[in-house]
């Protein structure tokens, strides 16, 4: 094989170099740097980059590898402020030089880690835009010749090295963008994905814990000392949580006052459950922004992966369904996914992948519960109830799959299918003459309510099923009501124009207020199934339900109570005056068919051996 001749070196150089980018960059320079040892000669070479925010030089490749290196490695780094006389020089130096083996200080610091005794070395730095960013070194025993010819290409291989340096730092800092959080320098979610494939592929030790935090009423803080404050507080627990976790734990932000931890050790559901209450102490300290001192709480999902049986979705998934559970506690806690959530989430999952055809396919049916008058057990109302005949799960109540609709705007549909059906089966029963002096009540979703065409679809439906307005009850959440007072207004008197009745359910949950009642054309209120559950048991719901009705008498509203279980619990709400009640002391939600054996008799029979009371509020 033909020797090279300097030229040719110069142009297989550049064609070892020209595909390599930062994962290649060390394999590819020791087989550049071993080409060049055989050229030139020499006995050891080495590629140096700095580091001018360090004020260092870092140790890139060498050929051939040292044998026996110590600890820590005394080439791998060099501070500038801190190295001999000649190595200081190298900082900024723009042009080659040679160093004799009598520069016996250089020798001490640098070369003797080689091994290689006497040695004269010749120096190239890498130059980039005018400066100083390397040095190509080459280290030979005993003295060496350089021609100058032999140093100007020397200079040219040194170019190739600058470029090649300067494109994997682009490189990389374009990753690091693309890698992480531009407030806080934590891992994105890119990030986090890539780190987690790495750790749940099989065979790598497990298992692997996530933690999922959530920082508890950030906007409340943003919103009271400005946004530069709140973004100033994500950075103070950013460094926080590096400060104080495993340099190799990844830590990433997700966006807002979202993170998520992996731990790098593996941990079981005890060890992660405990590190992260750890987490959550950690980040309640305060923190001072804007002149406050100031703290927020966190809410922490906890989930356990096991590599090569568990995908990071799922993983994820379950991190933040745990959060979930602990954000609904109150917030400020911690919790651990379980059995019982994955059950529940599966549910979920199910819910919604068929509820949609469950609306046209004919699963759908409603049940009737009877509302009666508790002194005589005459039926007074029918509240329709929807069910799902799940193909798999069996028959599902609607607390299975309502907020599943609403979450996937299906709610709208489902609340059409059930007030046409409900109506549907009224105006029947009434074909009958079974339902001649009953209302019929139907709940109503927030997403119905608030959509522009809903009153106009009320007059359709009764139109064509031949019911007047005041037979019919619709009934909304409180919370329907906090969310757009000005929207249910409009549309609750659109509804009050045609004699609908409009119902307050689960009163008393704690979001309306006296302004709400005052501002709403409501006939009724009925009292939350929890208070009256309770009655006989706790002074605490006696008083709550007793200041109910006396809320709904002062404002002259009719009264219902949910939830009646219980003799005792029927007798209180009797001796308070409230006389309308339903519950499975009564009659639990039945099919059409067999609510129509009650319709006939008119009454459900009731032996509650009542008080005799005076009257008190009636309802619709």
């Amino acid at each position: 094989m033909p020797r090279r001749t300097l030229d040719s070196l110069v142009t297989e150089v550049a064609a070892e170099l020209m595909g390599v980018d930062s994962a290649t960059m060390v394999s590819a320079t020791e087989q550049v740097l071993a080409m060049l040892i055989d050229y030139f000669d020499v006995d050891f070479s080495y590629l140096r980059h700095n580091d001018p925010k360090n004020r260092s030089t870092v140790l890139v490749a060498e050929w051939p590898p040292r044998q026996d290196v110590p600890e820590p490695d005394p080439l791998k780094i060099v501070y500038f402020d801190q190295a001999d006389s000649v190595f200081k020089s190298l900082e900024h130096a723009t042009e080659p030089f040679l160093i004799p083996a009598s520069a016996a200080d250089y020798q001490q610091t640098i070369h003797s880690a080689s091994g290689l005794g006497d040695i004269s070395s010749a120096a190239v730095p890498l130059v980039s835009r005018g400066r100083s960013t390397g040095l190509l070194g080459f280290v030979k025993v005993g003295d060496r010749d350089w021609s100058t010819r032999e140093l100007n290409v020397l200079k040219a291989i040194a170019t190739l090295f600058a470029q090649l340096q300067a494109r994997v730092e682009a490189e990389e800092k374009l990753r690091f963008i693309a890698l992480h959080d531009d407030l806080t320098g934590l891992a994105n979610r890119r990030a986090l994905l890539e780190h987690m494939e790495q750790r749940l592929q099989a065979g790598s030790p497990g298992p692997v814990a996530a933690f999922f935090l959530d920082l508890d009423r950030l906007k409340a803080l943003n919103d009271f000392l400005g946004h530069t404050a709140g973004d100033k507080f994500i950075r103070t627990l950013s460094e926080r949580l590096r400060d104080n976790l495993d340099p190799n734990d990844m830590i990433a932000r997700l966006g807002g006052d979202e993170f998520v931890i992996v731990p790098a050790k593996p941990m079981d559901t005890v060890a992660a459950e405990h590190e992260a209450t750890r987490i959550q102490e950690l980040i309640s300290r305060r923190v001072t922004v804007g002149g406050e001192s100031v703290s927020r709480g966190a809410s922490v999902g906890v989930a356990v992966g096991i590599p090569g049986e568990t995908t990071v979705a799922d993983v994820l998934r379950r991190a933040d369904h745990a959060l979930l559970s602990a954000k609904s506690g109150g917030g400020n806690g911690v919790a651990l996914f379980t059995d019982a959530m994955r059950a529940q989430f599966e549910l979920q999952d199910d819910v919604e992948l068929n509820l949609r055809s469950a609306v046209s396919d004919g699963s759908l049916i409603l049940h009737y519960q009877p509302e009666v008058d508790l002194r005589t057990g005459r039926i007074v109302a029918m509240e329709a109830l929807v069910r799902w005949m799940h193909p798999t799960r069996g028959l599902l109540p609607p607390g299975a799959f309502v907020t599943v609709a609403e979450a996937t705007n299906l709610a709208g549909e489902l609340g059409r299918w059930v007030l046409r059906t409900a109506c549907a089966q009224f105006a029947q029963w009434r074909r009958q003459g079974l339902a001649a002096n009953m209302v019929m009540r139907i709940n109503v979703s927030p997403v119905q309510l608030v959509s522009l065409d809903f009153v106009e679809r009320i007059e359709d439906i009764l139109r064509h099923f031949g019911i007047d307005g005041s037979s019919i009850c619709l009934e909304i959440t409180e919370h329907v009501v906090v969310q757009d007072l000005a929207r249910t207004q409009v549309t609750l008197r659109g509804l009050k124009r045609m004699g609908v009745q409009i119902a307050i359910d689960d009163f008393g949950t704690g979001y309306s207020s006296l302004s709400h009642l005052k501002a709403l054309p409501v006939d009724a209120v009925k009292i939350d199934r929890g208070f009256v559950q309770r009655l006989g048991a706790s002074t605490d719901d006696l008083a709550i339900v007793k200041s109910i009705i006396g809320l709904a008498g002062s404002f002259g509203l009719g009264v219902v109570g949910e939830g009646v279980e219980t003799p005792v619990a029927a007798r209180t709400l009797v001796g308070l005056g409230c006389y309308r009640a339903q519950g499975f002391l009564i009659a639990r939600p039945l099919p059409a068919d067999e609510v129509g054996e009650h319709l006939a008799l008119g009454r459900i029979p009731l032996n509650l051996d009542l008080p005799r009371t005076g009257r008190g509020p009636a309802a619709p």
